[in-house]
């Protein structure tokens, strides 16, 4: 670029330059380039510079740096100056800097930036560090610091030599004065510790905190006293930590992190736990080798309440590890660490009469006292009874509560003795207590029993719920369970029989209703399984009881004809059991067949088929009756048809039987029969239906006459009520025009007279108005001439009034004039000449004056002229 070009850019770029002058003001500076030398120089205004061909301006006009009072820059690559504050120049005249340094101006006059000197950053204030405030410092290179200390009242200078990465505090309040080599890593506020709070502190390093003790690097502390702390350089503020408000009914659970001495003095190893009370303290802050475990409630025990406290603590605090220890009310504890109720809190047992306690010794100790009381071993039973009061001791468990247990003399219980093993049933009426080695047996019944006993149905009046119980397997029974440790109790109805086994005598036994049969331990029922619908089913009835009957069974079975015809029967058969209630054998004989209405079924079936066989169909069907009754009963030695059929085997007798229906099985048969049963049916609807007809017309035909009959009678008499009717009728009208033409009469009558009275109240309206208008005018005129007489007595009152008024003015002027004068003058006046009396009585403002002692009459009558004085030439007279 040439020169003249040069100018031309110096003169764009720099307007108060023209052709390379450059007019620097005042507080400005620049920097020019020898090309020469290869130097820059600093130029500071106020002048002017004529740049010459071989200089280069590389830097503007800037204005200089200006710091204000408490602010500071930091300026990088500062010159280089000598002790004077001059900068050091080399041999060619080129400024020396300290590159890569820095250095931190404040305020002083504005200065220059020489040749790459570089302003780090804005002119920033003065960090002042307030009141619970300090600044963390950190030193970046070694250097040695001077600090100020107060020691007794007197500040002293100490030198510091501060190692590069050191750490320490600048506490405010103050202003921070800042170093190059030292950092500012962050602002500490200080924490302000409430009531009921402490500070937790973490050591970084081996350190001194601000109370003189000496803490480890990792160590823990808390600092309770309130206020506001500022955390020293090596301390850590872990958190705030709240005191726990302890009251009578709640205490603190406290663990021990280490071995360590709490605040109240006690030594504490690690693991150890105890509780802090409102006994200790009202408020507690944990430490930081405590940790907490939760808060525990008191324990209250009422005046009837009991407990026992597992591990209780002994005087040390330690809890007694196995040892129990009875607690009985009135009184509250706190359960300590290690402590827990045994089942927690009890009532006292209160017992009554028939109620007991069974207990168990777990030690071996002496009830009572000295040598006359029990000695009781471990495991040892015995019962207390009522009525009393008891808590158990320490060494005894309770193992139930017992009452007695009231039997009627239809109930019953099992018992077993667990010494033994013996069972046996306590039967009513009674009421029984269990020893204390006895216990409640339970029963086992099979399950069909169970469901029998369960449903509670009536072998004879529900014999027709049988099948429908019968075809639900494992259907639920109704009513509740059973009571297994209750004697089995059933009730053996009338005209029946239960058999009972006992299977540890191998003895049975029947019982005949109606009774009641209570089972002993080892006794079972005989279980009957019979068959039962149409036809019959095997087991479909299952029953406790057998019924001796008179009792029916009905069964459907197919027979066939000689001439193969197939024809479904089905018999009813009455039976009954033909036994002697006091032989024992033949009760016994009854429960042999375990089916007996299955085998009785099957018999005669057997019989009658093989009786129908030899027949054909039209003779069977003529003679059914005799033919089954003959092949079932068969015959005497007359050829007469028994009466009975007796089964030899159970004594079961049938006495009769009813053929209820004879179905052909074949189609064609049955399609046959009902055809001829159909045509007999529609012969006798036919006749019944003629009979009907018949009977229907006659009913019509004399029904049809008592209508026309009635129809003529009832006409009659429709004439006389209408004739009835015309003569009300005329006679209506006859009453309607007298009563029309009345009261019309009445009505002009009524009109007139309303009229006549109207005009009269209008007359004496219009009077009354009169009246009240003239008495209107004469109150209004009476009110008027009262109010101008008001008026004119309330003008001569006030006449009256200013006259008084005026009167006494004059007379106390009078007076007062006298007064002024007072009696002297008065005297003097009276002894001078009339001249001279008229001369001060003019100069007084009197006219004339009368002096009287008040004791001689004056008579004023004749003395006008001449009281005092004549009037005198000159003197005015008013």
């Amino acid at each position: 670029m040439n020169t003249t070009e040069r100018k031309t850019d110096t003169k764009s770029e720099f307007p108060n330059s023209s052709s390379g002058v450059i007019r620097l003001k005042p507080q400005q500076f620049i920097h020019v380039l020898d090309n020469n030398t290869g130097v820059t120089r600093l130029e500071v205004g106020p002048q002017t510079i004529t740049l010459r061909d071989h200089e280069r301006l590389i830097l503007k006009p800037e204005p200089m740096i200006v710091v204000p009072p408490r602010y500071y820059c930091v300026v990088a690559n500062p010159v280089l100056r000598d002790e004077s504050g001059q900068p050091i120049a080399d041999e060619h005249g080129q400024i020396k800097l300290r590159y890569g340094d820095l250095e931190i101006r404040f305020a002083q006059e504005p200065f220059p930036l020489y040749p790459d000197e570089e302003l780090i950053g804005d002119i920033t204030q003065l960090h002042v560090v307030e009141r619970n405030q300090a600044l963390r410092l950190k030193a970046i290179r070694d250097f040695t610091d001077t600090i100020t200390i107060t020691v007794e009242g007197q500040s002293q200078s100490q030198t510091i030599n501060r190692l590069a990465g050191d750490e320490w505090l600048f506490e405010g309040p103050g202003t921070y004065i800042p170093r190059v080599e030292v950092e500012v890593v962050e602002t500490v506020t200080a924490r302000v510790i409430k009531p009921n709070q402490a500070l937790r502190l973490l050591a970084r390093q081996n350190c001194t905190d601000r109370l003189g003790f000496r803490r480890r690097a990792g160590e823990e502390w808390l600092v309770r006293e309130e206020g506001a702390y500022l955390p020293g350089v090596d301390e850590e503020v872990v958190g705030i930590i709240k005191a726990f408000v302890l009251t009578e009914k709640k205490a603190l659970h406290l663990r021990a992190k280490r071995t360590f001495t709490d605040i109240f003095s006690r030594q504490r190893k690690a693991g150890d736990e105890w509780l802090v009370t409102f006994a200790d303290a009202e408020i507690h802050i944990p430490d930081v080798y405590e940790e907490v475990v939760g808060e525990v409630e008191i324990t209250t025990l009422g005046d009837r309440e009991w407990c026992i406290v597992v591990n209780p603590i002994d005087e040390s605090g330690k809890p007694q590890l196995g040892m129990r220890e009875v607690r009985q009310g009135r009184t509250s504890f706190f359960l300590h660490p290690g402590e827990f109720l045994e089942n927690g809190i009890q009532k006292i047992y209160v017992l009554s009469e028939q109620e007991a306690l069974l207990l168990r010794a777990r030690e071996a100790f002496n009830e009572g006292e000295g040598t006359a009381g029990t000695e009781r071993h471990p495991g040892d039973l015995w019962m207390i009874g009522g009525p009393r009061d008891y808590i158990p001791r320490v060494e005894v468990e309770v193992v139930e509560r017992r009452k007695a247990i009231p039997l009627d003399k239809n109930e019953g219980i099992y018992v077993r003795d667990i010494q033994t093993g013996e069972l046996k049933l306590v039967s009513g009426p009674q009421a029984y207590m269990l020893s204390p080695y006895e216990e409640l047996w339970e029963k086992e019944l099979p399950t069909v029993v169970e469901e029998l006993l369960a449903q509670k149905v009536d072998p004879v009046s529900d014999r027709s719920q049988h099948q429908s119980r019968g075809d639900k397997e494992g259907s639920a029974t109704s009513g509740g369970k059973r009571d297994r440790t209750r004697a089995v109790v059933f009730h053996v109805p009338q005209n029946a029989a239960v058999q009972i086994h006992d299977y540890k005598d191998r003895t049975a036994r029947t019982v005949f209703g109606p009774d009641l049969v209570m089972l002993g331990p080892d006794e079972a029922f005989t279980v009957l399984s019979l068959s039962g619908g149409k036809p019959k089913r095997p087991n479909a009835i299952k029953s406790l009881a057998l019924l001796l009957g008179p009792d029916f069974m009905t069964d459907i079975f197919t027979v066939e004809t000689s001439d193969h015809a197939r024809l479904q029967l089905q018999l009813s058969y009455n039976w009954y059991f033909d036994v002697d209630r006091h032989d024992e054998q033949a009760a016994v004989k009854m429960f042999q067949v375990p089916d007996f209405v299955g085998d009785a079924c099957k018999a005669i079936a057997s019989r009658v088929r093989g009786a129908v066989a030899g027949e054909k169909f039209d003779e069977f069907h003529r003679n059914s009756a005799r033919i089954i009754r003959q092949a079932v009963f068969g015959m005497d030695e007359e050829g007469h048809i028994r009466d009975e059929f007796r089964f030899r085997t159970n004594n079961l007798v049938l006495t009769n039987i009813d053929i209820q229906s004879v179905e052909p099985v074949d189609e064609r048969t049955l399609e046959s029969l009902q055809k001829s049963v159909q045509i007999a049916i529609q012969i006798t609807t036919d006749a019944q239906e003629a009979a009907a007809r018949q009977d229907a017309e006659r009913i019509e035909q004399a029904a049809k006459a008592r209508l026309e009959r009635q129809v003529i009678i009832d006409k009659g008499a429709a004439e006389v009520e209408r004739k009835k009717l015309l003569e009300l009728q005329a006679e209506n009208a006859a009453i309607e025009s007298t009563g029309q033409a009345t009261a019309e009469a009445r009505a002009k009558a009524e009109a007139a007279r309303i009229q006549g009275e109207l005009t009269v109240n209008l007359a004496q309206q219009e009077a009354e108005a009169a009246r009240i208008r003239h008495e209107a005018e004469l109150a209004q005129l009476q009110a008027r001439q009262q109010a101008e007489l008001t008026h004119k007595e309330a003008l001569d009152a006030l006449e009256i009034e200013k006259a008084e008024r005026m009167s006494q003015i004059t007379s106390i002027e009078f007076r007062q004039k006298i007064e002024a004068i007072g009696p002297e003058t008065i005297k003097a006046i009276a002894q001078a000449g009339p001249e001279m009396q008229a001369k001060l009585l003019e100069g007084l403002g009197l006219q004339s004056v009368l002096i009287t002692d008040g004791r001689n009459p004056i008579n004023l009558f004749g003395t006008a002229n001449g009281l005092i004085s004549p009037l005198t030439p000159g003197l005015p007279a008013d």
